[in-house]
């Protein structure tokens, strides 16, 4: 089983990345800064345009390790990794797949079931939790459209009639979700989702983190030899990582908007840790980004039981496994694909 390393996050936008022997060294104008052994990672993620020497980008390919490049917004712009080694008869398998409109419309069902039963859950806890300070009968009724949805999911009989469905939760999810914000709400309500760039504060915390959940999936399923870009639900788009976008579905909900949700509510980011740029896209500032960062790293480092394998894991892990068992049913060796459900 995979263990689980440090990502090591580059805030800085003057950091400059480079090798010396098997350590990475960053400099900022020119200083030393930092210095780290590279065995000790397993990603690096960097925010800002001052680069990476060619020789530090070779340490990472030699050592496994991939290094990302981001822009201010969490943004994915560029990622170095070293040769693929994933098995040829399982991307071929898979390519079968993604062609294959029956196979095509049982995993997307699957990965949207997964997303609709955790943001369920996610409002479901909201009711446990606060049921005096929420709209109790507002988020049951949004709770009942859910299972609603879930029961079509059953009937569904094509990738639209999918969409159709997560479309329409999504939409009725985002209206609880603002009941789930109980503190500073007048600074965090979102009127809608939106990106790209995000328009609000909470739909910048969202998209930050949703980017960077998706490069973790990338990883993953380039580790168990699957091609990221090939998807079943998001279907084939120069630059896009599809079938990372597809495994994302299911852990939205619970990686990333709990989160969002927990450090507004403790009040661990205020509206003062973003800004509007002339754009009119919101982003971090540096202080704002490194506590989402720092919660992050924490929160993939909790421990629980993973639904189907009944075994206990760290948080951190779950693309992984995800990526794992939908390999493996692929490959022939599990009936069906799995999600992940929480709660």
């Amino acid at each position: 089983m995979k263990h689980l390393l440090n990502t090591l996050y580059i805030t800085n936008p003057q950091s400059y990345l480079t090798r010396d022997g098997e350590n990475i060294v960053i400099k900022i104008d020119g200083e030393e800064s930092f210095r780290r052994p590279i065995h000790i990672f397993e990603e690096i993620i960097t925010f800002g345009y001052m680069g990476a020497s060619p020789a530090l980008m070779h340490l990472c390919t030699e050592a496994g390790v991939s290094l990302c490049f981001m822009n201010e917004y969490g943004k994915f712009l560029a990622r170095v990794s070293g040769n693929t080694t994933g098995n040829v008869l399982l991307r071929r398998e898979q390519y079968r797949w993604a062609d294959d409109r029956e196979k095509s419309v049982s995993l997307a069902a699957g990965f949207i079931t997964g997303k609709i039963v955790n943001c369920r859950t996610v409002l479901k806890r909201c009711m446990r939790d606060h049921a005096e300070h929420v709209d109790y009968y507002l988020l049951d009724e949004i709770v009942d459209r859910l299972n609603e949805g879930l029961s079509r999911l059953k009937k569904a009989k094509s990738l639209d009639d999918i969409r159709g469905v997560e479309g329409e939760a999504a939409k009725y999810y985002f209206q609880g979700l603002n009941e789930a914000i109980l503190h500073q709400k007048e600074d965090f309500y979102i009127l809608q989702r939106n990106r790209r760039p995000p328009l609000d504060n909470f739909n910048a915390l969202l998209s930050f983190l949703y980017n960077l959940l998706a490069q973790n999936i990338v990883s993953a399923l380039e580790g168990v030899g699957l091609d990221p870009y090939v998807g079943f639900l998001h279907r084939d788009r120069p630059g896009r990582a599809s079938l990372a976008l597809d495994i994302m579905e299911e852990f939205r909900p619970f990686l990333a908007d709990r989160l969002v949700l927990s450090l507004v509510n403790r009040k661990q980011l205020t509206k003062d840790d973003l800004f509007c740029k002339e754009s009119g896209g919101i982003i971090l500032t540096d202080e704002g980004r490194k506590t989402v960062l720092t919660n992050w790293q924490n929160r993939k480092q909790d421990i629980l039981t993973h639904p189907f394998l009944a075994e206990k894991t760290a948080i951190g892990l779950l693309p992984h496994i995800q990526a794992m068992l939908l390999a493996r049913h692929i490959r022939g060796d599990l009936d069906g694909y799995p999600p992940f459900f929480n709660g």
